[in-house]
């Protein structure tokens, strides 16, 4: 038995080495993050991209001539019934409508047609709807306010309640982010986070971040963007107990019947 034992131990440490390639996701995406020491984490005034959701709302001094601008969402089967935006009364049932960015860019305005969104951020897109329903339909200038109906985060992987994060406020952190998922598990790996982001070109971008770099919070990681997806990695204790009920199992499985067998042939020859 003393003669198997380093084989055993060796088959073990082989299974082990093998079992975080089995277990961990997009292995192979994203360089670690570099960050540069003059930059500061200001709150990223992200671009709209395609799959972006919106809701825009027009106000003006004079309500009817904003009215047009505010579309009402009209659920089937019930009836009209007046509501107030801001100070404008319209008709209509269940909110304003929302304006998805279609795969080429753009939105579909009232009145105005169509906009290509992609690429600007809320505020350019507010100015350009300004100026193009002001003076032309509204003499005053009017106010355009522009937020996400679907700004929100994933968080995967070796957290304690992974899945989608829906994003009020427009801003979330990273460690907000974590918080909200209930912190990393004592399986996930601090030093090798991924980031999965699109730009407002369809690209996505793969980086890996260290959480425990105290340079992380001045950088331009530090603030999550609409739609990231942020992965934590299992660790090499975790992928390890993810096998052991197989391979290793497996292993020992295999390695037992081999000395089974050589010491009863080992027996036969002696007698």
């Amino acid at each position: 038995m003393k003669q198997f034992f380093p084989f055993i131990i060796l088959i073990l440490l082989l299974t082990g080495c093998n079992a975080y390639e089995k277990v961990a996701y997009v292995q192979q995406a994203g360089n670690q993050a570099v960050y540069n020491t003059n930059s500061k984490s200001n709150i990223p005034d992200v671009t709209l991209k395609a799959g972006d959701l919106l809701t825009i709302t027009v106000n003006s001094n004079v309500p009817e001539a904003a009215a047009p601008f505010n579309l009402p969402l009209i659920p089937g089967g019930e009836s009209m019934k007046n509501y107030a935006i801001g100070s404008t009364t319209i008709s209509g049932g269940g909110g304003l409508q929302n304006y998805l960015v279609d795969h080429e860019g753009n939105i579909v305005f009232p009145i105005i047609g169509q906009i290509h969104a992609a690429g600007m951020t809320k505020t350019e897109l507010a100015e350009t709807i300004k100026s193009k329903i002001s003076p032309a339909y509204i003499k005053d200038e009017p106010i355009v306010l522009i937020r996400y109906a679907n700004y929100r985060i994933s968080v995967l992987g070796e957290v304690a309640r992974p899945g989608l994060l829906n994003v009020n406020n427009e801003r979330l952190s990273i460690f907000e982010a974590i918080s909200m998922a209930g912190d990393l598990s004592i399986y996930g790996r601090r030093d090798n986070v991924l980031i999965i982001r699109e730009n407002d070109k369809g690209e996505r971008e793969t980086v890996r971040i260290d959480l425990r770099d105290s340079k992380l919070i001045d950088s331009e990681y530090y603030y999550l963007q609409q739609n990231d997806v942020l992965y934590v990695q299992p660790n090499n204790q975790k992928s390890r107990s993810t096998f052991i009920g197989q391979a290793e199992t497996l292993s020992l499985s295999v390695v037992s019947t081999l000395i089974s067998i050589t010491t009863l042939v080992v027996t036969l020859i002696r007698k």
